[in-house]
């Protein structure tokens, strides 16, 4: 039996992401606890504050990794294909960002629409989401 292995420094990559994600959601985790039982009273914005820092982080990473297309001797191969599949990250990014900032606005009482309306970028999320999922599912069962 193989195993699979990771190409040398990739697997302490990997598990810094998975550590950094693990401890912004604990923290967002913790904080929401402590909030829904009245232990602390912050605004919702600081509650959701681990989660756009971790958002943040990311951004920052797929930004970094589309503009190194730019620089010359890119390989342009399979290129366009992963230039639409970062463009969706970003799009799924700036939905999430849109839903946790309606949320915040809406706990907090700042805005007065109905819920359904804070709901439309989580929809609009999922949906893409389920797209993505159906075409990379039957797009590779193709060849």
């Amino acid at each position: 039996m193989q195993q699979f292995s990771f190409p040398e420094g990739q697997s302490e990559c990997i598990a810094h992401r998975v550590l950094l994600t693990w401890i912004f959601t604990l923290i967002f985790l913790i904080m929401l606890v402590l909030k829904l039982d009245n232990k602390i009273h912050w605004s919702w914005f600081l509650i959701f504050l681990p989660i756009w820092t971790f958002d943040l982080i990311l951004l920052l990473m797929l930004i970094v990794k589309m503009a190194g297309r730019c620089k010359p001797g890119f390989d342009p191969r399979n290129g366009a294909e992963n230039l639409k599949k970062r463009v969706w990250y970003l799009v799924a990014m700036l939905l999430k960002l849109a839903f946790c900032l309606t949320l915040c606005a809406k706990l907090d009482n700042l805005m007065n629409i109905m819920i359904s309306w804070v709901c439309v970028p989580l929809w609009a999320l999922l949906v893409g989401a389920m797209a993505e999922l159906g075409y990379n599912v039957f797009h590779f069962r193709r060849d």
